[in-house]
């Protein structure tokens, strides 16, 4: 394992940090990976309070001396603050869910907008200094889902210590974008990375171009590897976090994380992944990374796995593998695009600000087609 210094806070990291959130449910499982990143050398934990029992599930598997072992981060979950007093008694609570009584990293969660002005208007930024002192969390940051122009206002806000943005090879210029990265060096905040494979999109029904091409290429590596690898090629990228959901996938992880430093990559090598993006682009998919923050749907509506089935449609195209199943298991169960009612919830909670009512309904139509 490949290990950075995370900035200036003075912690040493491992380039692949354990992403939680998409932990299985089943506690023996989930603690039996977390341990077996820990001992193969992961130091780097991820987890946040809205993710459904992770952070119970994280502090059981970092008893028996493993929180010794580990930088762990959380978040403050903003959409909870109505006062100041909030942040304390939420990360209080998380302090107990975890098992310990301090935080390495504490991030503010996805500072969109409406977030951020919460955070003006309850002083989350003392609360952040405040709890430094109290020894309560050591190292401060923030995660975003947003704009170059707000990521580089709320950078230039405060003293932080990191900063966590979603990158991969089809989001070089979504959300923050790439020149986020340049920007947060020169100011001397690492950067952590999140959806290195957009939720795992990426790697399910990949265009058979795609696959071709990979094929060719006289370096043999995988698809996942060659995202990792785009990554964890820019010096400005401290840590790049990935979910996994069984020990094989992880073992996967910590062979293409074996040999991860920086500045790797060849001419030929950078204009593969051009040539990648080139074709996914063409196929027109949904940029879902299937976080589910817009489940429940109050209708039903499996949100993430309509657009799962449209963007496996697009790629796969003539065969109707994905329109059979949609009609016999989505409209079966009632859980199908057309039975959006536009209440807007979703669309309110999803970090990629995708226009969710209006993909449904594309959606729906286009699985609909015969």
């Amino acid at each position: 394992m490949e290990y950075i210094d995370l900035g200036q806070t003075g912690l040493k990291v491992s380039r692949f940090g354990l992403g939680c959130m998409r932990l299985p449910q089943e506690e023996e499982e989930s603690i039996k990976i977390v341990r077996h990143a820990v001992d193969h050398g992961i130091n780097y934990l991820d987890t946040a309070y809205m993710y459904k029992n992770n952070e119970v599930l994280v502090g059981k598997a970092l008893r028996d001396n493993y929180r010794e072992k580990v930088v762990l981060a959380t978040k403050s979950p903003i959409w909870h603050i109505e006062k100041h007093e909030d942040f304390e008694r939420l990360l209080d609570e998380e302090l107990m869910r975890l098992g310990t009584d301090y935080i390495d990293v504490y991030l503010l969660h996805n500072l969109n907008p409406k977030h951020w002005e919460t955070v003006q208007r309850h002083d989350g930024l003392t609360f952040l200094d405040k709890m430094v002192k109290k020894g309560k969390i050591r190292h401060k940051g923030f995660s975003i889902h947003n704009t170059f122009p707000a990521f580089k206002e709320i950078l230039d806000s405060f003293d932080w210590e990191m900063a966590q943005i979603q990158m991969n090879i089809l989001d070089e210029n979504q959300q923050v974008t790439i020149d986020s990265l340049p920007y947060a060096a020169a100011k001397g905040v690492p950067l952590v990375i999140m959806e290195p494979l957009r939720g795992g999109s990426i790697l399910t029904d990949p265009p058979r171009e795609v696959l071709d091409l990979i094929d060719s290429f006289p370096v043999k590596r995988s698809l996942a590897e060659w995202c990792f690898r785009w990554l964890y090629n820019r010096p400005e990228i401290s840590v790049i976090l990935s979910g996994v959901k069984s020990i094989e996938q992880l073992q996967d992880n910590l062979a293409i994380f074996e040999n991860s430093a920086s500045g790797v990559m060849s001419a030929e090598e950078q204009e593969l992944i051009k040539a990648i993006q080139k074709i996914f682009e063409s196929q027109k998919a949904i940029p879902c990374t299937d976080c589910k923050y817009c489940l429940p749907c109050p209708q039903g509506v499996n949100i993430p796995k309509v657009f799962n089935m449209f963007n496996r449609n697009q790629m796969t195209k003539p065969h109707n593998v994905q329109k059979i199943a949609y009609r016999c298991e989505m409209i079966f169960n009632k859980s199908s695009g057309d039975h959006c009612a536009a209440c807007g919830q979703c669309e309110e909670k999803c970090p990629q600000k995708l226009p969710i009512m209006e993909l449904l309904k594309t959606a729906h139509e286009e699985l609909l087609e015969k």
